[in-house]
């Protein structure tokens, strides 16, 4: 499948505290390697290894992997050290519990969690300010989440996720990390787990480790995203298709073995529809092209399905908000000096 992308309101959450401590927002981004022209522009995206750029920029200017979310800072290089605080365990359930007791050491707000029952086991965060930030619940749910989808090998599945905070306005956003069942305003914010789930085995070792490290975070903030519903296996269909063997909504509705009606009403449900999905899906694959290569533009235009320049670019500009040479210029200044 096409690697997703992030919404900037992310970027703009994590950098947050850092602009309240006098640090440049503009500063930090270009030193990601990413076009701080992207603040202030609703629609625009970054690549997972744009996200993980920042996040590592932000650890390292604040010695704090939470970005300053907690009264105490979580120090850079913690989360290596609570991946190899959980790499000897017997099984998930183990390492989210000893996970849950590492959180609660290095963080004075937050403290962490494990409760089970026969349906469901639930990572529950509980904190001390009277309004912490969902995003701050939010990023401690995809660190424990995709560490956990990692040490077990597979995409473990997530019944439902609860936040203490009202209902945030990027609401997609928070659909597309965890799924649909969302709730809010709830007594205690929890990630549920099937109960089933931390008996799985940890497969992974000291070697693996070193080179999920070396890729982290960007590895996991979207591998692991909710795959559940019918926006994501139309993503994964149409993912393996060349863009001129897409199929018509009606054959795509027989390969999924569903009607046009049933499919149509499913995507609603998830705030979609079939166009929305080839769309964020191009809109993806270009994003993720113009970061990742040097590849001209007019030939990303070709590979998306574009026979005019001039419609690429427009249609650029409606997913981001801008234009595709103002979108890569930073990253592709950056590759070339890599070189």
């Amino acid at each position: 499948m096409a690697k997703g992308t992030i919404s900037i309101s992310f970027v703009e959450e994590a950098l947050l505290e850092a602009g309240k401590r006098g640090f440049e927002s503009s500063a930090l981004l270009v030193q990601s390697g990413v076009n701080p022209g992207w603040l202030n522009k609703p629609q625009a995206r970054v690549s997972p290894e744009q996200y993980g750029a920042i996040w590592h920029v932000l650890a390292s200017t604040l010695d704090d992997e939470f970005f300053g979310m907690d009264s105490h800072p979580m120090r850079y290089g913690s989360f290596a050290m609570l991946c190899h605080a959980v790499l000897d365990c017997t099984s998930l359930g183990h390492a989210l519990d000893r996970a849950a007791r590492f959180l609660s050491l290095v963080l004075d707000d937050v403290r962490g969690a494990v409760v089970t029952d026969k349906k469901s086991a639930q990572l529950q965060l509980h904190d001390r300010k009277d309004n912490p930030r969902v995003f701050a619940h939010g990023t401690l749910f995809v660190i424990l989440y995709g560490l956990a989808c990692w040490l077990t090998g597979r995409r473990l599945v997530i019944q439902e996720v609860s936040f203490v905070q009202c209902c945030p306005e990027n609401l997609a956003e928070y659909h597309l990390v965890f799924g649909q069942n969302i709730q809010f305003s709830q007594s205690q914010s929890a990630l549920f787990l099937e109960s089933r789930a931390l008996s799985l085995p940890i497969i992974r070792d000291g070697r693996a480790l070193t080179e999920f490290l070396r890729k982290a975070p960007a590895n996991f903030l979207v591998k692991y995203r909710n795959e559940g519903g019918y926006v994501a296996r139309i993503r994964k269909a149409l993912s393996a298709t060349p863009f001129d063997q897409w199929p018509i909504f009606g054959d795509l509705a027989a390969r999924l073995r569903t009607t046009e009606s049933t499919l149509r009403r499913r995507l609603e449900s998830e705030g979609s529809s079939f166009q929305a999905v080839k769309d964020d899906l191009r809109r993806d694959q270009a994003i993720n092209l113009l970061c990742n290569t040097v590849i001209p533009v007019e030939d990303i235009a070709l590979e998306l399905g574009f026979k005019e320049n001039s419609a690429f670019y427009r249609a650029f500009k409606k997913w981001t908000g801008l234009s595709p040479g103002s979108y890569r210029t930073t990253r592709v200044q950056r590759l070339e000096s890599s070189r």
